[in-house]
């Protein structure tokens, strides 16, 4: 008796950065982090048609540095777009690129699309919604997101506590998707639509360690003054629902 087994999900990681130098060596780049992530979401959804080690294949690309090279969609299911430290609404021709291409996933293929943070912003722009340094500041390490009622149907939970690390936003949610949730420093945290697009603009994917590195950098080189660190150091090891968005993440990618 033959039982079919399913084919993998093929998702195509975006990497738009280098990591630190520690969280590059512990991880390689964003792309291993983000395997860890979905892999044990895969393993606490527990699904039978999502294999934890083999109903996920990756392949990683990294835009910010081969900015010509690309997945052939034909090839994939899903893209995955990474954080960055860039700013997503600047005009280079890297970015530009990444942003042509996000349009094109969306609008001609059934590829799905997730974002994070800088990802979150590129699918935005993408769609024609304003984006650009948000007036209220920075929000980093873990953070509230109150949810609206599709977030919480989709995370499974009334609200979602996610590290963070923006000073930049969507200003406004574009047409044809549905709001996931806010904070009172930045009003779109998440966008919906379904088996298209799912995005956050928090980290997903952090933990302790990799938002103490970012943290203690950004402090050392001024981006931070004594007494930012200090309120953004004092909440990076507070618990947070990673493994929850993981989860949402996976049950999109198989709707």
């Amino acid at each position: 008796m033959n039982l079919k087994v399913p084919r993998p999900l093929r998702i195509a990681i975006l990497e738009c950065d280098t990591p630190l130098p520690e969280t590059k060596k512990k991880y390689q780049g964003y792309g291993g982090v983000f395997e860890l992530l979905l892999r044990a979401g895969a393993r606490a959804l527990n699904r039978p048609d999502l294999d934890p080690d083999t109903g996920l294949e990756f392949s990683r690309w990294q835009v910010e540095s081969e900015p010509d090279k690309y997945p052939d969609p034909s090839t994939i299911d899903a893209i995955l777009i990474t954080g960055s430290k860039h700013d997503s609404f600047a005009d280079t021709p890297w970015i530009n690129k990444l942003v042509d291409y996000t349009a094109k996933i969306l609008t001609e293929t059934k590829v799905r699309v997730i974002g994070v943070c800088f990802g979150h912003q590129i699918v935005g722009r993408a769609l024609k919604a304003e984006v650009g340094r948000n007036p209220a500041g920075w929000e980093a390490a873990v953070n509230d997101v109150q949810l609206s009622a599709k977030g919480k149907e989709l995370f499974g939970v009334d609200k979602i506590r996610i590290h963070q690390m923006h000073r930049d936003c969507v200003f406004y949610y574009p047409e044809g998707v549905e709001e996931l949730g806010s904070s009172p420093v930045c009003k779109v945290q998440g966008m919906y639509s379904p088996k298209r697009l799912f995005t956050v603009q928090g980290h997903p994917e952090f933990n302790q360690e990799i938002m103490t590195e970012i943290i203690n950098t950004r402090h050392a080189t001024g981006i931070f003054d004594d007494k930012a660190f200090q309120e953004h150091i004092g909440k990076a090891g507070l618990p947070h629902d990673g493994l929850v968005v993981s989860q949402a993440f996976l049950k999109f990618l198989l709707e």
